[in-house]
């Protein structure tokens, strides 16, 4: 048990240096790299140029956990299908958000490039079983990998939000491993804690004032890492838990609770833009992020934010999870009241101060 902790916290650790050695070389040698535009204000909250490719980190740190697991645990991972969907629909995303970072690819280019991701996984066995029928639930699935791809991404708008919005996701999913399996250092663990040290490491250089951005490459490929993971720790949790049978709302409300941070930030988006019709697709400084700006925060202030909803996003889904695992279901319906609450004062906020005519940062 001590030698299976010890070589867990080798990894997360090897994460975070690998993760901030990774962007030291970007940040040193790459001066120029990723900047697509130098007055490409719109969709980034800060009008100075930035290497990024910050996210390239996450890949880096997923490819060499593959190696490092199968020589630690000598286990051979390309028999796991599961692994290997997640491998090809990763490296797919990866390259797709690296190309949009250089060559601003089109929407629908890279909207069905993540579809394919979702296929990927969806042949691979890794489904959200609400209805067990094959067709509908993998039709749930690649909607749901779409979506976290392209709400992380919107997210990713301001010095540090989306790493830590994905900091807390993942580290609700490891939990709910350990709660439900119990404690296991297979490649899903390793993977899990590895991936948490990269964005660490990564936050090093991206909490305001940031040095470099995540990009399109880190945000597509941690986005899909984020969606496999939350199918397999999240939406699973009422399925089977122990001898109880639990319904499917149960893992549902599981994980609408730790993505409140992101669902909440699109949500309004989504809402505000319909309103006013425009498209919800195209980038704009309307976030939830940049109306706490309008309200009067700075954007350390705005980062504490985060990190407090998505603190407790967390707190509440693992404490959700132990409940389930106990079969006690009727205090989570209740938990959906703070959900609503968060999304309330924060469209609230988006209404009260609304978007200057001309931006603070133009």
């Amino acid at each position: 048990m001590i030698l299976k902790i010890i070589q867990l916290i080798c990894f997360c650790l090897g994460g975070v240096v690998v993760s901030a050695l990774c962007n030291e070389l970007l940040l040193r040698f790459s001066k120029s790299l990723g900047i697509r535009n130098k007055n490409d204000v719109i969709v980034r909250w800060s009008n100075e140029s930035k290497p990024s490719l910050g996210g390239v980190s996450f890949f880096v740190v997923f490819v060499f956990t593959a190696i490092g697991y199968s020589i630690v645990f000598e286990d051979n991972i390309f028999h796991n299908q599961k692994y290997i969907g997640l491998i090809l629909a990763g490296s797919i995303a990866f390259l797709m958000g690296l190309a949009d970072d250089a060559y601003n690819t089109r929407p629908y280019a890279k909207l069905i490039i993540q579809i394919v991701c979702g296929i990927i996984l969806t042949t691979t066995d890794v489904n959200i079983n609400l209805f067990h029928n094959i067709y509908l639930d993998s039709l749930i699935t690649i909607i749901w990998v779409v979506g976290i791809m392209n709400s992380l991404n919107m997210l990713d708008n301001m010095d540090g939000i989306t790493g830590t919005t994905v900091f807390f996701i993942l580290l609700t999913c490891l939990a709910s491993n350990w709660i439900v399996l119990d404690f296991n250092s297979n490649i899903w663990t390793v993977s899990l804690i590895a991936m948490l040290g990269a964005v660490v490491g990564f936050l090093f250089y991206n909490v305001h004032p940031s040095k470099l951005f995540m990009g399109d490459a880190g945000s597509q490929f941690i986005g899909l890492f984020v969606a496999f993971y939350s199918i397999e720790s999240l939406w699973s949790v009422g399925h089977g838990v122990g001898h109880y049978e639990c319904s499917w709302w149960a893992g549902a409300v599981v994980t609408l609770i730790a993505f409140t941070p992101a669902a909440v930030d699109t949500l309004t988006v989504v809402i505000n833009r319909l309103k006013k019709g425009s498209s919800p697709m195209v980038g704009g400084k309307d976030h939830t992020t940049h109306h706490l700006v309008y309200a009067g925060f700075n954007d350390k202030g705005v980062w504490y934010v985060f990190v407090s909803l998505g603190a407790m996003s967390s707190l509440l889904a693992v404490s959700l999870i132990n409940l389930v695992k106990l079969g006690i279901l009727i205090p989570i319906l209740f938990s959906i009241i703070y959900f609503g609450i968060v999304f309330w004062m924060l469209y609230r906020n988006t209404i009260k101060f609304q978007t200057p005519k001309k931006s603070i940062n133009d």
